[in-house]
């Protein structure tokens, strides 16, 4: 797991926006986000586009621990509370995998446990190993 690790932490815009990769296993990730002020939006919460960042990057390495490139074809999020401070944490689960799909559900909570967001997304993979694998 650590060449996925470490090829995921080359991506730039993820570090840009202040996210750490805390965990990755075989269909599985966790990352972490401490909500800062370039994250807020006009009304003073966490904008979407960052929590949804948080999430993304989640996913990808969920659906990408296995090896093979799998690049994102349909994702969805639900936002279920608005976040204004503290600690955001990603949890992707590959809830399904076949040679050609991968289908994750990742949860954003914040530092309480409650949920924050919801993201489900459906990837495709290629037969194209990760680099470095």
């Amino acid at each position: 797991m650590q060449h996925i690790r470490t090829f995921f932490e080359g991506d730039i815009f993820a570090r840009h926006s202040g996210i750490e990769i805390i965990d990755v296993q075989p269909g599985y990730a966790r990352t972490q986000m401490t909500v800062q002020p370039f994250h807020m939006n006009g009304v003073k919460v966490a904008q979407g586009g960052a929590i949804f960042t948080l999430a993304d990057l989640a996913f990808a390495l969920a659906c990408n621990s296995h090896g093979t490139v799998a690049v994102a074809i349909n994702v969805n999020i639900t936002f279920m509370k608005a976040a204004r401070s503290g600690v955001l944490t990603a949890e992707a689960r590959e809830v399904t995998k076949n040679p050609k799909l991968s289908a994750c559900r990742i949860d954003v909570t914040d530092e309480e446990g409650d949920l924050v967001a919801i993201f489900e997304g459906l990837a495709y993979r290629k037969k194209d190993p990760i680099p470095g694998a």
